[in-house]
């Protein structure tokens, strides 16, 4: 990629300077050159929106002997937050909910060279709850894309009965080619301050709840820079070597759940494997459902 200083888009669309912009990109310019940050007043979507520039950068019509087919500058990182998202989108079709004020909801848009995505959602999870809740005690993941606010006292897992906790957000990756490579668009959106959320099937829950002092612009801070490093030690080396701290947060494990999948309906959930597969066992036999495949809920949960 191009030096940022020579690029000629502008490094930090600050249209807002309270939500800290120059600062953000400051602190992330350096992994990710050519970054450019935007925050927009209302969006219907900031995955669609990137998708689409991504898509508009494939149509690009290659040049004689040209092989990249899209231009350079369409690949540079591009991170955009909408403080108003009219019409965000989760996992399986379903509605991401967002009120202006009480969510943060932005998207990242990076090419990443690893063939195999295996567990990617899994390790865009565990880098959020490590940033939001660094000891470890109240923030879990519900494989393969929600993040959970734990009730206290369920984080010690030992009442395997015990709810799983509430939902405090979630995460949606999408795959665009533009040319010979292929960028992710990475979206998370988290609930800051309480907010009525009508197809939440588990409850819904505030990142208020850990941490009072939250706002969507400090959440955004806290998350930007570990996001980031965790995004290039997966495209390194996978998801194999964040394992184990996966299985710390792992709401499911030791849970019996319900799966779409004909040939495991139900079982208990035995933690995921080194590709991010989740390891379901029932009637002495283990099955592994890999993401996009299923919807898993408790067996209990409506």
């Amino acid at each position: 990629m191009t030096d940022p200083q020579a690029s000629p888009r502008h490094p930090a669309s600050i249209a807002r300077p309270h939500w800290g912009a120059e600062a953000l990109w400051q602190a992330l310019v350096p992994l990710l050159p050519g970054l450019s940050i935007e925050v927009v007043q209302t969006l219907d979507s900031t995955n669609t929106e990137l998708a689409e520039r991504l898509r508009s950068a494939s149509r690009v019509q290659k040049s004689p002997g040209d092989r990249r087919g899209g231009r350079v500058d369409d690949l540079f990182p591009q991170l955009l937050v909408a403080i108003n998202q009219t019409a965000g989108r989760g996992r399986l079709g379903r509605r991401w909910h967002s009120t202006p004020g009480a969510s943060l909801t932005f998207s990242l848009a990076l090419p990443l060279a690893r063939a195999d995505w295996s567990g990617l959602s899994l390790a865009v999870g565990l880098a959020v709850v490590d940033a939001l809740d660094a000891q470890g005690g109240r923030l879990g993941l519900k494989w393969p894309n929600d993040l959970i606010l734990r009730e206290p006292g369920d984080e010690s897992g030992d009442d395997k009965g015990a709810r799983t906790g509430r939902k405090l957000g979630g995460i949606l990756i999408e795959s665009v080619q533009v040319g010979e490579q292929r960028a992710a668009v990475i979206g998370i959106g988290i609930n800051v301050v309480p907010q009525p959320v009508a197809e939440a099937d588990y409850g819904t829950a505030a990142l208020t709840e850990l941490w009072p002092e939250a706002t969507p612009q400090d959440t955004l801070a806290r998350i930007g820079e570990p996001l980031v490093r965790t995004l290039l030690a997966f495209e390194r080396d996978g998801f194999a070597p964040l394992q184990p701290a996966y299985a710390s947060r792992d709401v499911l494990c030791g849970q019996f759940v319900r799966t779409s999948d004909r040939d495991m309906p139900e079982g208990v959930a035995a933690g995921v494997d080194a590709d991010g597969a989740l390891k379901v066992a029932a009637d002495g036999q283990v099955r592994r459902i890999v993401s996009g495949e299923v919807s898993v809920r408790l067996a209990g949960a409506a």
